[in-house]
């Protein structure tokens, strides 16, 4: 699996609860807190445990995480549980895609900068989506298609400012 399969799954909490920037932190947050917590829970298993093992023990203690997660926020933050509805679960298949994604290469400084710029990606889609919904009256901004065109033009901004451009010599070859 590689971070092509983590990106796509990223994608469902990215899109879906991202309206405001309350919203888009929380999920952020969130994320980011449960999939180190997976992490550094899965760290000294690896030795211990088989393959299968190894997997049936991810897939218990991201349940119970983002159980313990949900449980939470309806007992202290019910609002905000109410307005991230079903997102928080689904953070439990990705703390499962960032596992099997990072292989046997589980440096914390790959680990560091993949959840940082999920985390900013997050909390930038937020502030555009509210700040066009909110003060420019873009109503599409608000909705999910307002999302992909968002993160569509926020990815080619991206790629217009950090990315370098192919030599002269290898454009228009195959």
């Amino acid at each position: 699996m590689s971070r092509q399969w983590l990106a796509a799954v990223s994608l469902a909490p990215l899109l879906g609860i991202t309206q405001t920037l309350l919203d888009a932190c929380a999920i952020a947050g969130f994320s980011v807190l449960l999939i180190t917590l997976h992490h550094l829970a899965m760290g000294p298993l690896h030795r211990w445990l088989a393959a299968r093992g190894r997997m049936l023990a991810s897939v218990l203690l991201a349940a119970a995480l983002t159980t313990c997660l949900e449980l939470s926020l309806r007992a202290w933050a019910l609002p905000l549980h109410q307005a991230l509805s079903p997102y928080p679960a689904l953070i439990a298949v990705q703390c499962l895609m960032f596992e099997y994604a990072q292989g046997e290469n589980r440096r914390w400084r790959d680990i560091a900068q993949l959840l940082g710029a999920f985390a900013a990606l997050c909390i930038a889609l937020g502030l555009c989506r509210e700040l066009l919904a909110g003060w420019a009256g873009l109503r599409l901004a608000a909705l999910l298609p307002g999302a992909f065109f968002l993160l569509g033009l926020l990815l080619a901004l991206y790629n217009r400012v950090c990315l370098r451009r192919a030599p002269s010599r290898r454009q228009g070859k195959c």
